[in-house]
């Protein structure tokens, strides 16, 4: 029985001005099938995260969420329905807990305006999804620790478990192994591989070791365009893709 992919884009086109930084890009993404896009610098990836995220407006095509088309909708009206996204650079509030970052994402899930004279702080639901949050990304014991004495690491975690407590079900993650060592690489890809088993995830990465780990199904794209797209054994394979960014993958273990 085939599963109706939770992300469907078709077509998507995004200029500025005579420059088209994404190109008549469509692709599929599945709950429980990791999707990587991959490519050289300039080559598209993080436009593309922000025209799904909404934090661009396409200049054609279309974005289906869970069946519904999304392509106009702000970015926050995507949050609520579902949609959770990472940045390349931390976007975090490094004055505040751990704990306190998460519960600010929490309350942006469900605004209440009229609330006003009532401490958010209070509002244990809010606390319940954050608490959730900080536990699914692997820092429930840094929950009090302010956001600036964290390592980079767990500044990237803090980022993923903020996403994690709008409650989600697509995350679409910009390069979140960007700038970490080793050890720290090791935890975030632990980390992603749990989280593909409970949401669907877009992920955007130019650790090819990471990428190969996990992904089920590879995009590649060159210039704003897809060049290739299919299972990481057929991107290994794939000449153009290796002429164009891999180089000499097909020889790693």
């Amino acid at each position: 029985m085939s599963v109706e992919p939770i992300l469907r884009v078709r077509n998507l086109r995004r200029h500025f001005g005579g420059l088209a930084a994404v190109d008549e890009v469509s692709l599929e993404v599945e709950a429980g099938a990791l999707h990587a896009v991959i490519g050289p610098n300039g080559a598209g990836k993080t436009t593309l995260i922000h025209l799904l995220a909404g934090d661009l407006a396409a200049s054609g095509g279309a974005i289906f969420y869970g069946g519904r088309d999304v392509t106009g909708w702000t970015p926050e009206r995507r949050s609520r329905l579902g949609i959770g996204r990472t940045y390349q650079r931390t976007n975090i509030f490094f004055a505040f807990t751990a704990l306190e970052n998460c519960r600010l994402a929490a309350q942006s899930r469900a605004p209440r305006p009229f609330h006003w004279w009532r401490a958010a702080a209070s509002n244990e639901a809010d606390l319940i999804r954050a608490r959730r949050a900080l536990d699914a990304a692997g820092l429930a014991p840094r929950a009090d620790a302010i956001a600036l004495t964290l390592s980079h690491g767990e500044q990237r975690q803090l980022e993923i478990a903020m996403c994690l407590a709008t409650e989600p079900r697509l995350l679409l993650l910009d390069e979140p192994l960007a700038g970490m060592g080793a050890e720290e690489s090791k935890a975030m890809i632990d980390l992603i591989a749990r989280l593909a088993e409970t949401h669907a995830v877009l992920l955007v990465e130019h650790d090819m070791d990471a990428v190969f780990q996990l992904a089920k199904v590879l995009t590649v794209m060159a210039n704003g365009k897809v060049l290739a797209a299919g299972a990481p054994e057929a991107i290994r394979a794939n000449r153009e893709v290796q002429t164009a960014y891999l180089g000499a993958l097909e020889d790693a273990p």
